[in-house]
């Protein structure tokens, strides 16, 4: 059986550092064997096919390690399915069809968070901004958008989610995410 899936690197082609061009990270995946590769955007989105029968976390794990024997440095990535990035933009807590897409984020999570974790972030001196957990995911209201908020920026501190990988796409990538891995 094939499953589609969408790929989100972090950190990568931001400040001509990092670099993986979208056409050499196509090849990466095809190299693998996965098919029907497309790319989105430079930031580090693909979609693909894979009939392997491995697990998210394994399909993430050997592109890793393939990412890094082509380029010669570590991204961290994600790989989700279909059905996972329907839910996320379905389950969404705010009025996405009302807001401008710079205004709404999902920062995507290696695995599900406590809410208890992020307890000690006090929701009352970041307002209007605004944040709700989700399913290995966070979404994020921030009317002026992720580059000034303060929010976003005290939620991506490493110390507060230690040894979890996040990687945050705006609400127009979770949409085509979507649309991408549908099949």
């Amino acid at each position: 059986m094939t499953t589609r899936y969408a790929l989100l690197l972090r950190g990568i082609n931001v400040g001509g550092s990092r670099k993986v061009p979208m056409a050499a990270l196509r090849e990466v995946l095809a190299e693998l064997g996965h098919s029907d590769v497309t790319t989105y955007l430079q930031s580090g989105n693909a979609a693909f096919s894979s009939s392997s029968g491995d697990d998210e976390q394994a399909l993430a794990a050997a592109l890793e390690r393939a990412i890094e024997k082509h380029f010669g440095f570590t991204v961290d990535c994600l790989v989700r399915d279909h059905a996972y990035l329907t839910a996320v933009r379905d389950d969404c807590p705010f009025p996405a069809d009302e807001l401008e897409s710079k205004q709404l984020h999902v920062t995507y999570y290696s695995e599900q968070v406590a809410a208890d974790r992020l307890a000690a972030v006090d929701r009352a001196v970041f307002a209007p901004e605004d944040f709700r957990l989700g399913d290995r995911a966070l979404y994020l209201y921030l009317p002026e958008g992720l580059g000034r908020s303060k929010l976003a920026e005290t939620l991506a501190k490493p110390r507060l989610l230690p040894g979890v990988i996040a990687t945050t796409r705006n609400w127009n990538t979770v949409r085509k995410l979507v649309e991408l891995t549908a099949q």
